[in-house]
């Protein structure tokens, strides 16, 4: 089974996940945004870093674009139950 290895900034709200692509287009880090930014704090802690996973163990649009992404390409906002996360395909 295929298990892949993401981050991810979670945000509330899309208009905060839009300003956080813009930050990220400027040159901005991923894990520093993480950090100061996601409100999924055990993730946020680690630059944002949610370990590998296979398919069905995240909710549904946050599993369909991860998997989507080539390593080290970073998600436009997907929105979930939980908020808006920006994912970023790191193995």
């Amino acid at each position: 089974m295929q298990k892949i290895k993401c981050s991810h900034i979670l945000v509330a709200k899309q208009s905060e996940a839009l300003s956080v692509m813009e930050r990220l287009g400027a040159g901005e880090k991923f894990g520093k945004l993480a950090k100061e930014v996601s409100t999924d704090a055990p993730s946020a802690k680690r630059d944002g870093n949610l370990g590998y996973f296979a398919r069905g163990k995240m909710v549904k649009p946050f599993e369909e674009a991860a998997f989507k992404l080539q390593v080290g390409q970073v998600s436009e906002p997907v929105k979930s139950e939980y908020g808006y996360h920006i994912i970023k395909r790191t193995a």
